[in-house]
């Protein structure tokens, strides 16, 4: 298929068209302090964005200058972010989980004029690497106020204002600078959490979010009348994406990006959609599961029989054949009993998920289908914005990621590496030409570094990160991450796990344990009152480990079986080096950090 860009030029034009469509129609929900949820409607966020984007203008912003959001998610960040758009800038998308020295550099190297910090915490990351930052003139304080130690930073109110002297005088700044945006400029400039060394930005144009947006209409999949539950970090690409389809589609979503909010906020706010990585479907999974399971008798024995129905007719229904009557009626009552409870923790009225940033294990795929709820795998990466194929709601595949966009190309070469091409590709890495000439070939083919496969109807399957393959000493090789998420599946305890054996003659794993749903099972025997350090030693926990792992092995090639394993007494942290932003595993540091457990797995 040809790539097409967006009719559309810029994502403040497709901003401006949705305002001037929808003014009066519901935009946001966001949670207030008494736990209620306010409605905003696009008019509203208009008004306010175009406030924000005078300010901007009045603070001598200029077109494509880089303007820096270091925040968690909110709507204050989906409003600077539009803001900076409107004045013709450039979002510099920061983790607000980012180490102070990698905020500086991020920000040095972007060459950020404004930064929008959040909170106090992060206006002293910057304070304590203000030398290193000559270009950043002013910080925009979005909680709280200043204290007073100088005027670098003034609140989001104060920008506001800023912005309403500013209209005042030259009424049209905003729409002028709206109009001078063409698709090929600059429009997000997000560092890669990397797995290894420095973060990369990516330089991502407007065409490359309105091109997105545009495909995901075209789709049958998201509706306008739908509601978005809004977690997801939107300094990651996966998370702005999604704002894309909802400047085109114009869909309400309600936004929070507190994580352990997410199960209560969607029984209150009761969403038809939301998208999340692999982990939150892995826990949800994991709590049902061994909530019943510590309950036992015949409440589990019931639940266990409601869900191998449920499979058998997610069995049938996916190969396209008829549910015989019985069946169905027995379905009918384990739907009333067990699996409409299921749904019930996510607010009842779940249409699908996207699941996407890494791969779901098509085990988890099918317990969720069997309990009728969706969820629809999709394929990209930050230097594609995030977009490159889904699986539809008409047409989906459990355990591939769909059929690329329209106007997206996918070919698999030579060697097994995904490559695409779109008008959602990047530009290249900032101030990074050497890496931009590896990552982009002369065709336009953004190199992904997954390997990857298309069957006879165009659905990709992505087998494992070209990087992460590895080949015992016995000269086979090994794709690491399907044996993880098969773990994950088979061992609702298992949080995270770590495959192992580069140059070795057999393969161990590193597991972290869910430190909930291992204090339930410790309830249910016998062990209450332990520790979580003190838990994952006992020998009762390794032989209920060690049974799931036997269960591994045995759908595992010979080579491929894990022979050993370690379990660590903490979960990988982000603050330890061993996860990005983005919480993917950071395998090689995984390693480092842990070489002594793994070379006593081998007797070293």
């Amino acid at each position: 298929m040809t790539a097409t860009a967006s009719t559309v030029p810029s994502v403040a034009r497709l901003f401006h068209d949705r305002v001037f469509a929808s003014a009066d129609r519901e935009a946001f929900r966001v949670p207030e302090a008494d736990g209620t949820w306010r409605s905003i409607t696009w008019g509203a966020t208009g008004e306010r964005v175009g406030e924000l984007a005078a300010g901007l203008v009045a603070l001598d912003i200029e077109a494509g200058d880089r303007v820096a959001v270091m925040s968690s998610t909110r709507y204050e960040w989906i409003t600077c972010d539009l803001a900076i758009m409107c004045a013709g800038a450039a979002t510099t998308t920061v983790y607000p989980s980012t180490a102070a020295p990698d905020v500086a550099y991020i920000l040095a190297d972007s060459g950020s004029r404004v930064v929008f910090a959040e909170d106090a915490e992060q206006v002293a990351k910057l304070r304590e690497h203000r030398k290193e930052l000559p270009d950043v003139g002013i910080v925009v304080l979005i909680d709280g106020t200043p204290d007073g130690t100088d005027d670098w930073v003034i609140t989001l109110d104060d920008l506001a204002a800023r912005g309403r002297a500013l209209t005042e005088t030259s009424p049209d700044a905003v729409a002028n600078r709206i109009d001078a945006i063409g698709p090929d400029d600059l429009a997000t400039l997000i560092y890669t959490s990397g797995t290894t060394g420095r973060p990369k930005g990516v330089r991502l144009p407007q065409k490359a979010w309105t091109y997105q947006g545009e495909a995901l209409t075209k789709l049958d999949l998201v509706r306008a009348d739908d509601l978005q539950y809004l977690w997801l970090p939107l300094a990651h690409s996966f998370g702005k994406v999604l704002l894309s389809a909802q400047l085109a589609i114009g869909f309400a979503s309600a936004v929070d990006g507190r994580v352990d909010k997410i199960v209560d906020n969607m029984g209150v706010v009761r969403p038809t959609m939301m998208a999340a990585a692999p982990r939150i479907f892995e826990k949800a999974h994991a709590r049902i599961v061994t909530t019943i399971a510590a309950e036992g008798g015949p409440k589990a024995k019931l639940f266990g029989w409601a869900v191998s129905v449920g499979r058998k007719v997610s069995d049938l229904t996916l190969a396209g054949r008829s549910v015989p009557p019985l069946l169905a009626l027995q379905h009918r009552v384990a739907d009333k009993l067990v699996l409409s409870k299921i749904r019930d923790r996510f607010g009842g009225r779940i249409r699908f998920f996207v699941s996407g940033s890494a791969a779901l294990a098509p085990d988890l795929a099918h317990w969720f289908h069997a309990a009728g709820v969706i969820i629809l795998e999709g394929y990209g990466m930050t230097e594609n914005a995030a977009g490159g194929s889904v699986n539809e709601l008409s047409r989906y595949r459990i355990g591939t990621v769909g059929r690329p966009l329209p106007g997206t190309e996918i070919k698999i070469g030579d060697d097994g590496e995904v490559l695409l091409r779109s008008p959602s590709v990047m530009t290249g890495y900032h101030n990074l030409p050497e890496q931009t000439a590896d990552a982009l070939d002369d065709e336009g083919f953004l190199h992904t570094g997954d390997i990857g496969e298309l069957d006879a109807d165009g659905y990709l399957r992505i087998t494992d990160r070209k990087k992460d393959l590895f080949k015992t000493s016995g000269g086979k090789y090994v794709a690491p991450q399907p044996i993880e998420g098969q773990m994950l599946a088979v061992c609702p305890y298992v949080s995270q796990v770590v495959v192992h054996g580069e140059g070795r003659n057999y393969c161990t794993a590193l597991l972290t344990l869910d430190a909930d749903a291992l204090e339930g099972w410790a309830a249910n025997n016998d062990l209450s009152g332990r520790d979580h350090a003190t838990l994952v030693k006992s020998p009762e926990v390794r032989a209920m480990v060690q049974d799931h792992v036997d269960t591994l092995n045995g759908r595992l090639n010979r080579w491929e079986t894990i022979k050993k394993f370690a379990i660590l007494d903490r979960e990988l942290s982000l603050e330890e080096g061993e996860l990005t932003p983005s919480m993917k595993i950071r395998r090689k540091d995984v390693e480092k950090r842990h070489r002594a457990a793994l070379d006593a797995l081998y007797g070293d």
